[in-house]
């Protein structure tokens, strides 16, 4: 597999092409890894397997991103509360992968936010919780060259008020202030998949692997796919597969057949969207609750209010809020908010299943690694599992999935990943400084220039292309007028989108950011996706009506006291599906 000329561009003709160098495996050179699940940890593998020279491809039954890796917290952090298990070698881990992410990876898409850590006590909780946040710091001042983001420091009650005037007089006597990193995760993973690309893996989403196939010695030398766009299957053959596939990690152990591998619980995280103007303040807050932590976070044009932690025992694709969830958030806001928030402020919610991976492994498993987050083993030899782990530190599973498939083979072919930017980080420097005259030319406010940059780095060139083709785009949308047209044209020109509900809830984050799901701008967008993907006006209405039905349905069900009741009338109100199939 060349990778020269190779092109960063996902489209419905790259997938086509994806799914051919897969189909060529089974009767010419097998690959050298087939990725399953295309979240983060399936993107960053793909990304360090095809960048140390193996041929490489990636398949996501869904869209990129779909699963847990769209429905994060959205932060990049160290993980405070592993100081108090005294895990200093996993917080020193993630605090380097964090800072390396924000220096020189991704420094477009990961950027610093600070938070306010409010405090009870005036003398003790002060000193226990300032040292704990010094030590924090200080294990992020081990990592080479010059930090990423500020030491933390102390404030007063007056300078708390400051910062965030809406939090409580009595709620606290003062606050540590300290810094971490926030990020746009489905955009994080879409990246992952470009770059990945760009450097020759193959990649295709919507491609669900329905058995994992063996050879005559029992090693697992490839599987079955099915392209979910057309119902076609069709054979790959690969020297290594890597399941990275989540809270659907013993689904497709399962494949294999035996009854090795590891165990993984899935856990329900909510949170909710408010405005940014319900809520004076300019930082955050980290708030502990009896069972974990609350996090009120400043993102962009509203505030992210969670998360929760609660057994999920329903399907595991479409997780929504109930009415107890949304209450749970609330309750806890409210309690340091001098305005309390109520349901009637809730722009939108989202609900996430963490991958909870459980101690040990299952009989007849040969051999594992183990971090206190992640655990990467071999249930059948040429099937490799890794799960757990959390997305600040996707680069270093990818490492370790990696290097445990090839074995002895990885010393030849290290990882090099912590010298591969990601597309759109570099040259970023440049864009920032042509940003004044992009906004005068098209008349762009400053905070529009800063959420193209954040959104696209240095690829905010190819955004200023399709304006200069075509000066409508340069225009906002009239439902949703965060989002240019432009941005549309390039999530289906250059990201990937088969379907309007990828643009709703990954290319954009319409689905939550606006109070009617972007409804009202499903029309607009659905004309500018359908000029790009060839549909024709029955295909066009068919996923207008297909997201409108889910939008519906997960408003619906956020008034459901639980999950089980919540689940079916989900179910009920959804039973359009699009109907688009791919040309080739």
């Amino acid at each position: 597999m060349s990778t020269s000329g190779t092109s960063s561009k996902l489209t419905p003709q790259s997938r086509a092409q994806s799914l051919d160098a897969l189909r060529a495996s089974a009767e010419g050179e097998p690959l050298d890894v087939l990725v399953i699940g295309g979240g983060v940890t399936g993107a960053g593998i793909a990304l360090d397997a095809v960048t140390r020279g193996l041929t490489t491809a990636v398949v996501e039954s869904q869209d990129w991103a779909a699963g847990t890796s769209s429905r994060s917290s959205k932060l990049v952090h160290g993980g405070l509360r592993y100081l108090q298990m005294l895990d200093f070698n996993l917080v020193h881990e993630a605090l380097t992968e964090r800072d390396l992410l924000i220096k020189k990876l991704a420094p477009h898409l990961v950027k610093p936010v600070s938070f306010l850590y409010p405090l009870e006590h005036r003398v003790w909780e002060r000193g226990y919780v300032g040292a704990g946040i010094m030590l924090y710091d200080t294990l992020a001042s081990l990592i080479p060259g010059k930090r990423a983001l500020p030491f933390h420091k102390h404030v007063s009650r007056k300078g708390m008020e400051r910062l965030f005037p809406d939090l409580r007089h009595d709620a606290a006597v003062g606050a540590v202030r300290y810094w971490d990193g926030s990020v746009d995760d489905a955009r994080l993973v879409s990246t992952l998949i470009r770059t990945a690309a760009s450097y020759g893996a193959s990649a295709a989403s919507r491609t669900q692997v329905v058995e994992l196939t063996k050879d005559p010695s029992g090693r697992v030398d490839g599987a079955v796919l099915k392209d979910l766009e057309t119902g076609e299957t069709f054979p790959v053959k690969a020297r290594n597969v890597i399941n990275a596939t989540g809270v659907w990690t013993e689904e497709t152990e399962a494949l294999a057949g035996g009854t090795g591998g590891l165990r993984v619980l899935a856990s329900k995280g909510v949170h909710i969207v408010v405005p940014r103007e319900r809520i004076k303040g300019t930082v955050g807050l980290i708030l502990q609750t009896e069972k974990s932590v609350l996090f009120v976070i400043p993102w962009s044009r509203y505030w992210v209010i969670g998360t929760t932690d609660t057994p999920w025992k329903q399907e595991l694709q479409h997780p929504v809020a109930t009415a107890a969830d949304i209450d749970y958030v609330l309750e806890h806001a409210n309690a340091v908010l001098a305005d309390p928030l109520t349901r009637d402020d809730i722009i939108g919610t989202w609900a996430g299943l963490r991958p909870l991976l459980q101690p040990g492994t299952k009989e007849g498993t040969s051999s594992a690694k183990v971090s206190r987050e992640h655990t990467v083993a071999s249930p059948v030899p040429g099937l490799t599992v890794i799960a757990g782990g959390k997305l600040t530190t996707y680069r270093v599973m990818a490492e370790d999935a990696v290097d445990f498939a090839l074995g002895e083979g990885a010393k030849a072919r290290p990882s090099i990943t912590t010298e591969v930017p990601l597309l759109g980080a570099v040259g970023l420097d440049v864009q920032q400084n042509w940003g004044r005259r992009y906004a005068a030319t098209y008349g762009w406010t400053p905070a529009l220039v800063d959420h193209l940059l954040h959104r696209y780095g240095s690829l905010l060139s190819d955004i200023v292309e399709l304006c200069e083709s075509d000066p409508e785009m340069a225009k906002p949308l009239q439902h949703a007028p965060a989002y240019l047209r432009a941005e549309i044209a390039y999530a289906v020109s250059h990201e990937g989108v088969l379907h309007l509900e990828d643009i709703m809830l990954h290319r954009t984050r319409l689905n939550y950011e606006v109070a009617d799901r972007g409804v009202a701008a499903l029309e607009e967008i659905s004309q500018i996706a359908a000029a790009g993907l060839g549909w024709d006006e029955e295909t066009r209405l068919a996923e207008v009506a297909s997201y409108t039905a889910r939008a519906e349905a997960e408003a619906a069900a956020e008034h459901d006291l639980d999950d089980a009741a919540a689940e079916r009338t989900r179910l009920a109100a959804t039973d359009v599906t699009p109907m688009t199939a791919l040309s080739s």
